[in-house]
């Protein structure tokens, strides 16, 4: 198979990935409208696969960059291995979504693209300083995304502690309409810029490109693929975020979405690929823990962790061991 012919199945499955990314983030978006009811399934994913097309026009592609150029020597790599790592991606994915498990699509692409570098040329392919902040952040994002959480819903308790139930539940349910619009469009920039790295990657390996600059039709693309996924929707993942960790009200979905979109827009700014999913999660968990710390089933948090932490070994092992199915098919 020609370079050219590499370079657009590497596009193509970019855009399956990017699909697949947001059907299986899809919860993260609109878990909370959904549980609390201010919306329906149908209209949820309608209103987050919006605001997930809208990203592309907002926040630049300082995400992309770190992933096209900052965590593999791009000039040691080529389009075998940007698709092997693609595939491991995308199987880690369907995976973790029939057993109905909130992980980092982000985290996969990273360890599969990681895992293929790493058997094509061994691990001086790998720019070491270019993972810190993204498996550091594995950590601190629910993190900062819980604390967040547990000061939005504070601080929002305090505001309306003179308010009658009905009317603030009333409030909540309209506002959690602008909420859940700002995370969409936070998962949107963050994880659509993961698949426009990988393709402008592929454009300059496969000498489309002579220097690393994503164009703006590879941004249009990203995010209407994702925003199409999001619209396919993954409602076993809906019912572990929305149901199983915690309980939510309009009031704590506001919370938890508000904690998400302002952790995703910073991130984004500062080009750190993070997890929207570890970032959504810690946030409900902070709600949750705000009100008692008995509100929070930590025994599915532990469950979710697990696979977070499992994510990118577990992609950079499919990614490595396609890679070495795949080259001699591709010959």
């Amino acid at each position: 198979m020609n370079s050219f012919s590499l370079v657009v199945l590497t596009i193509g499955l970019t855009l399956a990935f990017e699909f697949s990314n947001g059907w299986h983030d899809a919860a993260n978006s609109i878990a909370t409208v959904v549980s609390t009811r201010v919306l329906t399934p149908f209209r949820a994913v309608l209103w987050a696969a919006f605001w997930n097309f809208i990203a592309a026009f907002f926040f630049g592609t300082a995400v992309a960059t770190a992933i096209g150029t900052g965590m593999v020597h791009i000039e040691m790599v080529n389009e075998k291995v940007l698709l092997a790592g693609l595939l491991g991606a995308i199987t880690w994915n369907l995976t973790t979504l029939t057993l109905g498990l909130p992980t980092s699509s982000s985290h996969a692409l990273m360890g599969g693209y990681g895992g293929a570098a790493v058997v094509h040329a061994g691990f001086k392919t790998l720019i070491l300083a270019g993972w810190t902040m993204p498996v550091l952040f594995i950590f601190l994002s629910p993190i900062i995304g819980m604390l967040i959480g547990w000061l939005v819903s504070v601080l929002t308790t305090w505001v309306v502690r003179n308010q009658r139930p009905r009317r603030v539940d009333r409030w909540f349910r309209r506002l959690q309409l602008v909420s859940a619009a700002g995370y969409s469009l936070g998962h949107g920039t963050n994880d659509a810029q993961k698949g426009m790295g990988i393709i402008t990657a592929a454009l300059v390996t496969g000498g489309l490109m002579k220097n690393y600059s994503v164009p703006y039709w590879v941004i249009i693309c990203c995010c209407l693929a994702m925003g199409g996924g999001t619209m396919a929707g993954g409602w076993r993942i809906i019912k572990t975020m929305g149901q199983r960790i915690t309980k939510l009200t309009p009031f704590g979905g506001f919370a938890a979405e508000t904690a998400g979109a302002i952790t995703l827009f910073t991130t984004a700014r500062f080009g750190i690929p993070v997890s929207t999913t570890h970032t959504i999660t810690g946030a409900i968990v902070g709600v949750g823990a705000s009100h008692r710390l008995t509100a929070v089933r930590w025994g599915v948090t532990r469950h979710i962790v697990w696979a977070w932490v499992l994510t990118i070994p577990g992609a950079a092992f499919l990614g490595a061991t396609i890679y070495h199915f795949l080259v001699p098919v591709l010959h």
